[in-house]
Parts: structure tokens; sequence; C-alpha cells
């Protein structure tokens, strides 16, 4: 059963509608093999939004296979989160999944108040044990990917100029623009860099006039970072560059390759481990490596032929290099300035 809060409805009607038949596991006792686990989800964006979208999917995934019932609530604003985060305790979830990069410690602050709830959140920082042992964090690490993207996109490039507009020049976002520009250099290496921060998760508009700018300076190719970019490209006539989905079905002629995230091998880790009696402080990040099948690279689709044979053939054994251990994409977390 999958519970979506929207405006206009109750956070604690729907709470109470599933609570009562569930059986919950606990964090030091495993569960039955058939219970179905409770899962509330808590999300600042729309479920649309890229990021939150890999988390929504997984979920979902888990609901179809009958594994857990799942409820979650969208645009959650940051002053409001413990309060959400709070009220999903309080009703008996036995796992929670969400973001707090915007409210680090107040939510800590509430996790610490459930012990015998389970929380699986976004964050910027690592477990602290000591006083969450209850708390895993995770992110999205796909600098695999978004190298390998580099590595095309660079071989796409007429100009040599690129344009990258993210959401805010944090850990989560500067490594994978430093990954991309990293396999940029592989096939351009005199490649430059417009490189622009919206201060936004989900503003479309605002990214969307940040790369016309980078555009008129002469981008060919846009680093897709946030909704909007990629619809600008397209009115200017440029490609562009996807990240965590694939859009090039919205986008065939303009987006030519995506990073894509996988979110089901990180949700997957944590329902069996609550399941299992298992669950505690850890950094769940690993589970987005490529290796762990945490992240990979759309195919080409409408592109395919396009590009050159020799980006795809050295983008193929970077990729087989990096799944094989051989090949280490590098972990840039600094914040990625314009060249």
């Amino acid at each position: 059963m999958t519970q979506i809060h929207r405006p206009g409805l109750t956070r604690r009607r729907l709470l109470g509608a599933s609570g009562a038949t569930l059986a919950l596991a606990g964090l030091g006792r495993p569960a039955l093999a058939q219970d179905k686990l409770k899962v509330a989800g808590i999300y600042t964006v729309p479920v649309e939004q890229q990021w939150v979208s890999r988390i929504h999917k997984a979920a979902l995934a888990a609901v179809e296979r009958g594994e857990i019932d799942y409820t979650f609530t969208e645009n959650t604003a940051n002053t409001d989160y413990p309060r959400v985060l709070r009220e999903y305790a309080e009703g008996g979830a036995g796992l929670i999944v969400g973001e707090i990069f915007g409210a680090e410690q107040e939510a800590r602050e509430v996790v610490a108040d459930y012990p015998d709830t389970a929380f699986l959140l976004g964050s910027s920082f690592m477990p602290d044990e000591a006083a969450n042992p209850n708390l895993a964090v995770f992110d999205n690490y796909i600098q695999d990917a978004s190298y390998l993207t580099g590595i095309i996109a660079g071989s796409m490039t007429k100009t040599g100029k690129f344009g990258m507009v993210g959401g805010f020049p944090i850990p989560e976002v500067n490594r994978l623009m430093n990954a991309f520009m990293a396999g940029v250099a592989e096939t351009r290496k005199d490649a430059s860099f417009q490189v622009s921060f919206i201060g936004s998760w989900f503003d479309p508009p605002k990214a969307k006039e940040t790369a016309f700018a980078m555009i008129e300076a002469g981008a060919d190719v846009m680093y897709a970072e946030r909704f909007g970019v990629s619809d600008a490209a397209k009115e200017k006539g440029v490609l562009s560059i996807g990240n965590v989905i694939d859009t090039q079905p919205d986008y065939p002629e303009t987006v030519v390759v995506s990073a894509l995230w996988h979110f089901e091998p990180t949700l997957d880790a944590a329902i069996a481990a609550v399941k299992g009696g298992t669950f505690k402080a850890a950094d769940y990040g690993v589970y987005s490596f490529m290796k762990n099948g945490g992240c990979s690279v759309s195919p080409l689709g409408t592109f395919e032929g396009k590009v050159p044979a020799e980006a795809v053939e050295l983008m193929k054994a970077r990729e087989a290099a990096i799944k094989d251990g051989s090949f280490t994409v590098e972990i840039n977390d600094g914040e990625p300035k314009s060249s």
C-alpha cells in the first residue's frame, strides 16, 4: 500500500490508516520474513525532482515486491522537517527515509528521541554512532557515472566551452561536477567551464535563465545538474548532459547521455538490516558506487552513431576498469570553479 501526502490531506490521518495493521521490525529484533516494514519518506521537493525521484522509485519497487508499506510527504520545508520526522516516528514507521541537508542539527536531535526507529537520511555529514546509533546516512556518490559522461561530452563540443548549472555548492553536487570535468579532460584537454549555482534544488526557470547566459557566452554543451538547463539547451540548439535520471526521452535531440543514480541497492540494504535487526549507524554512500550497482551510464539512444567511436571505446574501457577496481574516479568535494 502506497500512501501519498499532498496539500489538503492530513498527515496524521494517513499514518493512522495504515499504522494499526503493520508488524514493525525493531532495531534489536529480527522481523518475520512475511512482515511488511512500514517505511516513510520525507522530501523537501516534489517526488518528480530527479534526486528524490530515485529514492521514491526504489521505495515503489519494494512495495511491488511486497516487502514494505510506504507513505511519503513531499515539499516539506526545512523548518518543518523536524516536526514531520517526529510525526512519522510517533506514527510507528519502522524506517524513515529522506534528506536533511538543510536541517542537519535539528533532524539529528529528533532522531535521538526515537532510538527504536531506523533513519536512513541523505546527509552532508558522516554517521555518529555515539549520538545517533539508529541513523545511517547516504549520498548519491555517482561520480563514476559522471566521469564517464564527461568523456562523451568532451568529444561532442565544437567550441570547447561547457556550461554547468548546479543547485548548491555542497559536496553532493561538487563531486559530480568535478568528476564530469575530469572526464571531459580525457577527450578535450583545452576545455573551459562556466560554473554557477542557483541556490535552489527546484527552480527550473532560474536554472534555464542561468543556462541561457552561459550559452550566449559560447557554451555548446551544458551539464544539467538541475531541471531547466536542458530546456535552455533545446531552445538554443546546443547539447546537454543529464544527471541522476535519463532525460533523453524528453529531449531526444539535446541530451546526449546521462549519469544515472540507482537507489535500490541503498534502500534494499537498509530494509534487510531493519528486518534482520542489524540496522545501525553507517555510511550507506558506498551503495551508490558503480561497482555496487548504484550508478550507471544511460544508453546513447538517439545519439547512437553520433558520438565519436574513439570516445565510446574509451568510456567503455574506463567503465570496465571502474567495475573491476583497476581505475578509481577521484572523489573531489571541493567547490568547482569556472575556468
